[in-house]
């Protein structure tokens, strides 16, 4: 049976397409480099061809028995010639790399700037980011060549070299118009080598670019500070060495796939080389003893032929390395033109931001790509102006997937969100996102100052006060007032001397703050106990508890404590769709009258635990106390107890309930 073959991939634009935008860029980006670039043509032009002339024009010289003053004129003009062009070749050289750093940063910022406002569902996806990092390589230096600034620097350098070829092949006519031909086609065979290696190289590339990620990963991990405790404890060193090592040995492997493929096609390059050359110099000896070529001649052909030869190899090598880095391009470009998805500009949300609207899903239904079934499945209800909202379920229970359809950071798969009765596709992406002060459950405190971070902006464009205000407001105003440089305290101890870390409490009431210096009629908090100490969870809840009516606050949590202090709604959450919604009171009927409490002997236990939703259990002196729900009285001595949320929870995701 034949083994199937995987289809050829087609690079996302052609060379000579790369090669023409290269040039559009570095005009618009950099044009001045691109005049440096330009000016250096014509000077290699002329460099090339004067040390060739030089040797023959000094044998002439001397075979002609010219006087000295004529030949030291001769010889001197071309010397002068020679010492120009290779000063304002080296000013061109020196000034073009500054002026192609700038373009190389500018180009950067493209991919980073993408990065930070690509959709956040396609950049989620695996494929993106994988995407986004062999863009970002493009504008990286990877053995000495940036593919993004080499496109348009090798074109030039294949115009310079095509010149030359003309030039010199106008030279060597003279001596056979069949030779300059001969040794152009030659080298058809390297081509059609280095192309088949480029082909290799560009399908394969996905392989090695995961194992890089895997592995600037496992660096980052290893350096980070935060890790340090746990690798020192645990003894993590030696495993993640074992890792490191493995995907060292699996790159090492590609890398001795590209280098046998490079060298291959390198040794049938060096075959054709002896072979062309070889012919060429044997031509011109044997014209020599004939008597066809004078001393001068012969010098000049041979230095020509030497120097045409080279032509054709650089443009050959110019053009595999235009072929090669253009595919470096190709990602840059498809990433930059990877289409968003945004809303039709419709709708402004400052209709919206003056008080808290209403929100309504509509049959909300999501899946995430290539998944087999919907996280969120027909989703429908209405979020009131004012409401304190908690929705609560197990983790993988579509929480924070109901949270990012909410936020618009993901769109539904069928159905739709609308604020105030207007749908979000009708709002622009960015000005939707004002809608929102959501505070997320990975807490990312950059390396600003506290103020900044709160606003959100560098130096003059925060409202200090209104910053102090709100840090304040969140529960940090003790630690503030501990800190000498106060709300200027700057964070992150790896960068800054005097830079502070966070406590996990005070890094979610940081971001709490952030939430409220925004301002949304919406505030969205995911998981924003987790991780804390009781102390600073009855802390984070009682400032959220306060908050007043003017907006919408969503709380995602599976803490049951939390929902009882904030929740004036809560919404039961189960494989994807809402069980049950109310109030406190409202959502514990379901289970009210149900709730017993009794101590019996451990086979009495288990049989009860057989038959009945176990809410707790433990073993005491008199035997197993347990706490059932069960619409009969379960033993002889049982006592009815008062339902609470959590024997709700418990009931409902243990797996033993019943909707």
């Amino acid at each position: 049976m034949k083994e199937n073959r995987k289809p050829k991939t087609r690079p996302y634009r052609s060379t000579l397409d790369n090669a023409l935008w290269s040039f559009r860029e570095i005009l618009r980006e950099a044009p001045i480099a691109f005049l440096l670039l330009a000016l250096a043509v014509p000077l290699n032009i002329c460099l090339a061809y004067t040390e060739v002339y030089l040797p023959s024009l000094a044998v002439a010289e001397v075979t002609a028995q010219a006087s000295l003053a004529h030949m030291a004129s001769r010889i001197g003009l071309v010397i002068a010639l020679m010492l120009v062009s290779s000063v304002l070749l080296t000013f061109s050289g020196r000034m073009s790399e500054n002026y192609l750093s700038i373009y190389t940063f500018r180009q950067s910022i493209k991919i980073e700037r993408k990065s930070m406002t690509c959709f956040f569902q396609n950049y989620e996806s695996k494929d993106i980011r994988d995407l986004s990092d062999r863009a970002s390589r493009a504008t990286q230096l990877w053995n000495g060549v940036c593919p993004i600034s080499d496109v348009p620097l090798r074109s030039l350098k294949l115009i310079e070299n095509f010149l030359c070829y003309l030039l010199f092949g106008s030279v060597i006519s003279f001596v056979s118009p069949l030779l300059a031909p001969i040794l152009t086609i030659a080298p058809a065979v390297n081509w059609f080598c280095a192309r088949a290696y480029r082909n290799w190289e560009y399908a394969h590339r996905d392989r090695w670019t995961d194992i890089d990620r895997r592995l600037w990963y496992v660096q980052g991990e290893t350096a980070d500070f935060r890790a340090g405790k746990d690798i020192r404890i645990y003894g993590m060193a030696g495993w993640l060495r074992q890792v490191y090592s493995d995907l060292c040995g699996q790159r090492a492997f590609w890398n001795r796939q590209m280098a046998w493929r490079s060298f291959l096609s390198r040794i049938a390059d060096l075959v054709v080389i002896l072979l062309r050359d070889g012919a060429a110099y044997a031509l011109l000896i044997k014209m020599t003893l004939e008597g066809e070529l004078t001393v001068d001649r012969f010098l000049l052909y041979f230095s020509a032929i030497s120097m045409f030869a080279a032509f054709i190899g650089n443009i050959m090598t110019e053009w595999n390395g235009i072929r090669s880095t253009s595919l470096a391009v190709c990602d840059f470009r498809q990433y930059l033109d990877f289409p968003e998805q945004d809303g039709t500009g419709e709708a402004d949300a400052d209709d919206h931001l003056h008080s808290a609207p209403e929100i309504a899903l509509e049959h909300v239904s999501f899946r995430y790509k290539d998944a087999g079934t919907d996280t969120l499945t027909d989703l429908s209800l209405t979020l009131k102006p004012g409401e304190k909202v908690a929705l609560v379920g197990l983790n993988g229970a579509g929480k924070t997937t109901l949270v990012k359809l909410l936020c618009g950071l993901y769109l539904p798969t069928e159905g739709d969100i609308r604020i105030n009765g207007v749908s979000a596709r009708k709002f622009r992406r960015n000005d939707y996102y004002r809608l929102f002060a959501p505070v997320f459950q990975d807490v990312q405190t950059g390396f600003f100052s506290l103020a900044e971070t709160v606003s959100g902006q560098i130096g003059t464009g925060t409202d200090f006060d209104r910053a102090e205000q709100c840090l304040k407001l969140a529960g940090l105003g003790e630690k503030l007032a501990s800190l000498p440089q106060g709300i200027h305290t700057k964070l992150d101890k790896q960068l800054y001397e005097d830079g502070i870390a966070l406590s996990g409490g005070e890094a979610q009431k940081l971001m709490l703050a952030r939430a409220l210096y925004k301002d949304a009629p919406i505030l969205v908090l995911d998981e924003p106990t987790a991780g804390l100490d009781p102390k600073e969870r009855v802390k984070f809840r009682n400032i959220v508890s306060k908050l007043g009516n003017d907006r919408i606050v969503l709380l995602s949590t599976h803490i049951v404590s939390d929902v009882e202090h904030i929740a004036d709604v809560i919404l039961l959450m189960k494989d994807g769709a809402i069980i049950h919604k109310g109030s406190l009171e409202e959502i514990i009927q379901a289970i009210e009258g149900k709730v017993w409490e009794c101590t019996v002997d451990s086979h009495a236990a288990e049989r009860l635990m057989g038959q009945y939703p176990a809410l707790n259990v433990r073993e005491e002196k008199e035997g197993t106390f347990l706490r059932l729900v069960c619409g009969e009285k379960p033993a002889e001595h049982a006592v009815q107890a008062a339902a609470t949320l959590e024997d709700l929870y418990l009931y409902y995701f243990s797996g033993e309930g019943q909707m």
